[in-house]
């Protein structure tokens, strides 16, 4: 009796982890690598079995960075499963991981490791944004995209995305503004010309024009943060002192202002313009079309 209860333990030791775990001892490990819808359970699935995501947020994937992880992959293998779900038998589309995939397959694998989890399209939709999120380093515009799918595609509010994804609300209101910048500047912020500081200060300029001048004048010059900060609060500051040199009519003055340019325009038969300021200083514009209503306007103020 002594004799049969190593061979018993080595036995059970042969037949893998897994085995021991399912108390199965009739399962051979070549069927513990057959793929299984239980959510969380990782298997080896064939690369030709595996879909992209169509929901992946990532719209670049660097080349070198890619062929870096490959050879990385070769010699250490892959150390984090990707995730996928399952559409059919032997048909799987990827959650995340899509470099992992995508390296995998320049380093010759023909399987890859893989939780599988059980989910349709707008729980893939948001397992695959938010685990890209937190997991990928994005482009700031990047991010501002997906949280902006979350909220149109996921039917979710901003105080909901924020706990989601384990940011604040400001900073959720940060990278979807991004989202209002023109689109050369956008175009900036995804290829890392500017950075999310830059864009953040260039959001506060309301003019378009104004802030693709500024944006040009960081791309030239290499302005930094602080100084694109600094100019667009110098800027901002003079739009508003302008605004208080200029102070709009009370709506009393500008009613009786009106009724002056509609008395005009009646006595000379034209379009005429009256602008007055609080002062009693201003001027009046009376338009002619052609030399004939020229002379008929000075008929009327008694010139000719």
């Amino acid at each position: 009796m002594a004799d049969k209860k190593p061979t018993q333990k080595k036995n059970a030791l042969g037949r893998g982890l897994g085995a021991l775990l399912q108390d199965s001892p009739q399962k051979t490990q070549k069927e513990e690598l057959i793929p299984t819808p239980v959510a969380a359970s990782i298997n080896e699935i064939p690369l030709t079995e595996i879909q992209v995501n169509p929901y992946q947020p990532r719209t670049h994937f660097d080349k070198d960075a890619l062929q870096e992880l490959s050879e990385s992959i070769i010699v250490q293998g892959i150390i984090q499963p990707i995730t996928v779900r399952k559409l059919a038998d032997n048909e799987y589309q990827l959650i995340s991981g899509e470099r992992r995939f995508q390296a995998s397959k320049l380093a010759g694998l023909e399987r890859i490791p893989a939780y599988i989890r059980t989910a349709n399209d707008q729980q893939m939709l948001e397992m695959a944004l938010i685990e890209n999120i937190q997991r990928e380093n994005l482009n700031a515009l990047e991010i501002a995209q997906s949280y902006q799918r979350l909220l149109a595609e996921c039917d979710l509010k901003q105080e909901e995305l924020g706990d989601r994804v384990g940011k604040n609300r400001t900073t959720v209101n940060n990278y979807l503004r991004l989202l209002k910048l023109p689109p050369d500047i956008q175009a900036g912020i995804r290829d890392q010309i500017i950075s999310m500081g830059h864009a953040r200060a260039l959001i506060n300029v309301e003019d378009i024009d104004k802030q693709l001048a500024i944006y040009r004048k960081i791309v030239v010059e290499e302005l930094s943060v602080r100084k694109v900060e600094a100019l667009v609060k110098a800027l901002n500051d003079a739009d508003e002192d302008s605004k208080k040199k200029a102070p709009s009519l009370d709506p009393v003055r500008k009613y009786e202002i009106g009724k002056i340019q509609q008395r005009l325009a009646n006595h000379f038969g034209s379009k005429v313009q009256l602008k007055a300021n609080d002062k009693n200083k201003g001027e009046i514009k009376i338009p002619f079309g052609s030399a004939s209503d020229l002379n008929r306007i000075l008929e009327i103020l008694e010139i000719i």
